[in-house]
């Protein structure tokens, strides 16, 4: 029982903690041992906590057997928090050797406080790259982490831990940050769900470097169980100055209604994305998803949004770029030193882009945003690809060959953190090489739970896959 408590959706752990045919002390151990298996290949934690989570585990042992006073409908359950994620009495490193590593670590960030309050077992914090500058997961504090698919190929990132943790069952929830794509990127590279909700509907605190192109969201093996987290992290804290202090929205209400009746726009590019760079393997699956929707009684068109010659790869790299530029230079020269020469090379040229460029690009996020706002007036829902690729070889900056200075490979998911609009992912299929491939549903502003309810349509059809590895054990 406890081997199979690891790769247990949350929603189905929890049935079991309340008919007390299980418990959360027994899935921690269970997650504990799969850490001990699968830690040493896959590179996935900057900390464990052990004793801190059976401590926590017991007490929410006790909730379940009282009955009626469990915290939450995700109380007990084993997650992860990613390492640039405010943690009280745990690292928050932010994958860097800039960092001091004595902390203090007095505080929780509202995500964090969130889950204690809800009683979930915090198992440890994962890995990330320093201060998530890229869109894969290493570091010089910590090395590289890798694919649960294939040994040897990036988890994608900046979020890559928490996925490579989650996929073998190191944890059954996780928590992850997305300033251009950095909960979809690892989630469609490891074959997982990931939400960027909202920006502003999770509260972020401290702010972030990358300021409102960053959000924060859950990593899931299943749709129900990022609703219900959504129902947990989605609340009000005063310390985003972007949330919305009213939010009470119920993620679970109209989950099962499917899509029948939606109108749903298919765009294979998104209308700028050069066609020769999507993998064939990509734009197969793709498509193929988009036939289920078909089949499932949406009104599925083949529509993309004109961004009238603006290119959201080029508005992106201009915010990243100098945000970059900003954080680099509160360090010292000592400090900088440091830090990831990636890093460094990006800030070079954030700080050399000068007033008139990154002006412009302000303009033209708003811009963008406005287009995108008309084109999700005519449709409920549209449907890209998550990623132009799969998973490619760690400790590679980028993909193509680039050096991730760059964040333009990925086009399908930054172009949302622009417009802050929901948008997740979901396994829609394998490549030629059994890795995992993305789908991307993105919906209208506050449209989060509307985006959840079509993605679980589409998983009640394609149900999503554990990798290989996770069953050697």
């Amino acid at each position: 029982m406890t081997a199979d408590l690891a790769m247990m959706p949350a929603h189905q752990l929890v049935k079991l903690f309340k008919a007390r045919k299980a418990s959360p002390v027994e899935a921690v151990k269970s997650a504990l041992a799969r850490v001990e298996a699968f830690n040493p290949q896959l590179n996935a934690f900057q900390h464990l906590d052990p004793d801190g989570a059976l401590k926590a585990a017991r007490a929410s042992e006790k909730r379940w057997k009282k009955g009626g006073e469990r915290l939450s409908d995700i109380d007990g359950v084993p997650i992860t928090i990613k390492d640039m994620v405010l943690t009280k009495g745990l690292p928050t490193r932010m994958g860097s050797l800039a960092t001091d590593e004595n902390g203090p670590w007095t505080v929780d960030a509202p995500v964090s406080q969130r889950l204690r309050e809800a009683g979930t077992v915090l198992l440890g914090k994962t890995t990330s790259p320093e201060y998530g500058w890229k869109g894969v997961t290493d570091s010089r504090l910590f090395g590289a982490t890798h694919n649960p698919w294939k040994i040897g190929r990036t988890s994608g990132g900046s979020s890559g831990g928490g996925v490579a943790a989650e996929a073998v069952g190191m944890g059954n929830l996780a928590i992850g940050t997305d300033g251009a794509g950095s909960v979809r990127i690892p989630c469609s590279f490891t074959g997982l769900f990931g939400l960027k909700p909202t920006q502003g509907r999770v509260p972020l605190y401290p702010p972030s470097a990358q300021g409102t192109l960053s959000h924060i969201g859950p990593m899931t093996r299943t749709v129900l169980d990022a609703a219900m987290m959504m129902n947990v992290i989605a609340r009000p804290d005063p310390r985003d100055l972007y949330g919305r202090p009213d939010d009470a929205e119920d993620y679970l209400k109209g989950f099962d209604k499917g899509v029948k009746g939606l109108r749903i726009a298919y765009s294979p590019n998104l209308g700028f994305v050069e066609k020769e760079k999507i993998d064939r393997d990509v734009a197969v699956a793709v498509e193929a998803a988009a036939r289920v929707f078909k089949t499932l009684g949406a009104k599925v068109v083949e529509d993309s949004p004109d961004f009238m010659g603006m290119d959201p790869r080029r508005i992106l790299n201009a915010h990243w770029q100098s945000n970059v530029a900003v954080l680099f230079k509160g360090f010292s020269a000592e400090k900088q030193a440091l830090m990831d020469p990636g890093l460094v090379k990006a800030a070079e040229i954030g700080a050399n882009l000068g007033q008139e460029a990154v002006v412009t690009a302000i303009h033209q996020r708003q811009q963008v945003g406005v287009i995108m706002n008309a084109f999700l007036a005519k449709y409920d829902l549209l449907i890209t690809p998550t990623m132009p690729m799969t998973a490619f070889a760690v400790n590679e900056n980028a993909a193509w060959g680039g050096d991730g200075v760059d964040i333009g490979w990925t086009p399908f998911t930054l172009t949302f953190n622009l417009t802050r609009q929901p948008a997740a992912t979901i396994p829609c299929g394998l490549d030629r090489e059994g890795l995992p491939i993305g789908l991307q549903i993105v919906g209208g502003h506050a449209r989060d739970a509307l985006v959840l309810r079509a993605a679980a349509a589409y998983e009640r059809v394609r149900p999503i896959p554990a990798p290989p590895l996770a069953h050697q054990i």
